[in-house]
């Protein structure tokens, strides 16, 4: 059944059925069970303001288990993620033929580098063709996200976030032009789009889409993770007379991200704020709260400070092993003597570390992944990334690989610099903390990252 909501939740939940709502919390107010809710509420067909309803996404774990809480109230509602909004809409209109998305990281990269070098063929030997490709991979994934389509919108634009100053504004013309030499070789190789550009081309196609609009009402969950581009083109989505409600919290923000609501798409007069953490007990979010006061959170736009809650419970656990594999033994065994009775979730950094974890794992555990068509409650082993995660929530969380070597990940400080790879990673273990519900347990072998707050009282601390 459908939960209830609790407090302020009622006063969101019967907003208005028309114009642009937004709604920020912290980790465990029930942002995701108000969306739930208010899809419910707007889809339901006894009232005067029903109509069909999209409730959308980032992360596919979490549309397998919205699904999975889907009952009849939610018969008129529509629950993906964007990007699969994204290809119907875009089939529907023609704009979408099999296989017209460059979705492997691998082959954009090797796109973008021969771009880098084909465009460098026409200039003088200079430093920037020499940068590392990563950074003009999320440089252009800035400029798709943020909808820049023109070399005049990019030299006007004003950047921040990652590699903010690693390309100065004298360089913008030719990172534009091999911008757009890496869109004229990967339509080549045939593939219109590639995952960032997609809410673009959303947005062009609604401006010229007269035809009604299949919903009313657009509800996001998680819509810290969407960019600009993506909320514009839900914005276009909705009829006249609907609602698009955004439900967010941008502590968790992990795509580096950043923007105002006008910017956005969004006429907002009152941002919504859910401050109650109904999740975690109170040393789990007094980590959390801790964790949100480290320096790499510093001046990040409407972070909603929680209140901490009053349920008790055990200290996070952070254990100091001998070794990564005395780690990985340490994660199993926990994990699978809580799942007796717990759900249990061991959450990693990346795939890669993931990986290791896999093999070690008894054959019930459930993986979190993006091609989850089913959700199995109650007690058992879930595994992951911390992305994979976000929205979600666990009885027990296990985080290993917590030490200074490997959070923040070495490639993005070498990328990115220490100050964007800290605040992106930090983030990330924010999440990760937060989707404990009454135990959280965190590894790590030779010293601990400087990610997690060093006052002692946070933790119990215990050497294996």
């Amino acid at each position: 059944m459908l939960p209830t909501p609790i407090g302020r939740q009622r006063e969101v939940l019967c907003l208005p059925a028309e114009g642009h709502h937004v709604v920020l919390g912290t980790a465990g107010s029930g942002k995701t069970t108000l969306a739930i809710l208010r899809s419910a509420y707007l889809a339901d067909p006894s009232t005067d303001h029903h109509g069909k309803t999209l409730l959308v996404t980032f992360n596919r774990a979490l549309v397998t288990y919205l699904k999975h809480l889907q009952e009849r109230a939610l018969d008129n509602v529509t629950v993906e993620t964007y990007h699969t909004f994204a290809r119907g809409y875009l089939g529907h209109r023609g704009k979408m033929s099999y296989n017209d998305i460059c979705s492997n990281p691998r082959q954009r990269v090797e796109l973008i580098q021969q771009a880098i070098l084909e465009v460098s063929k026409n200039y003088r030997e200079h430093p920037l063709f020499s940068y590392p490709v990563e950074l003009f991979s999320e440089e252009f994934r800035w400029l798709a996200q943020h909808g820049i389509s023109t070399c005049a919108g990019y030299e006007d634009a004003e950047r921040v976030g990652r590699g903010a100053a690693r390309f100065h504004k004298k360089f913008r013309k030719v990172v534009f032009e091999i911008y757009e030499k890496y869109k004229e070789l990967r339509s080549a190789a045939g593939w219109s789009y590639d995952w960032d550009d997609l809410a673009t081309a959303v947005s062009d196609e609604f401006n010229q889409d007269n035809t009604p609009r299949l919903y009313k009402h657009v509800v996001i969950d998680e819509g810290q993770d969407f960019s600009p581009e993506m909320i514009r083109s839900l914005v276009k989505a909705i009829s006249p007379n609907g609602s698009l409600t955004f439900f967010g919290d941008v502590a968790q923000q992990i795509y580096g991200r950043r923007m105002s609501w006008r910017s956005a798409g969004l006429a907002v007069r009152k941002i919504w704020e859910f401050k109650e953490n109904y999740r975690n007990t109170k040393q789990i979010a007094q980590l959390g709260l801790a964790i949100s006061r480290m320096p790499y959170f510093t001046g990040t736009a409407d972070l909603v400070e929680p209140v901490t809650p009053t349920a008790d419970g055990p200290l996070p656990t952070l254990v100091h092993c001998s070794s990564k594999e005395a780690e990985i033994e340490l994660a199993i065994n926990q994990a699978i003597q809580m799942a007796k009775t717990q759900s249990v979730a061991i959450l990693t950094r990346d795939r890669a570390a993931e990986k290791t974890i896999k093999s070690r794992l008894p054959r019930t555990a459930i993986r979190l992944h993006r091609d989850m068509t089913t959700w199995q409650a109650g007690p058992g082993i879930r595994y992951g990334t911390y992305h994979s995660a976000k929205g979600l929530e666990f009885d027990a969380v296990i985080l290993p690989f917590c030490d200074r070597e490997t959070l923040p990940d070495p490639k993005e400080i070498e990328a990115f610099g220490w100050d964007e790879a800290t605040r992106q990673d930090g983030k990330l273990l924010y999440v990760g903390v937060t989707r404990a519900k009454t135990r959280l347990i965190i590894t790590y072998s030779g010293e601990p990252t400087n990610l997690l707050p060093d006052d002692a009282n946070l933790y119990e601390r215990v050497s294996r």
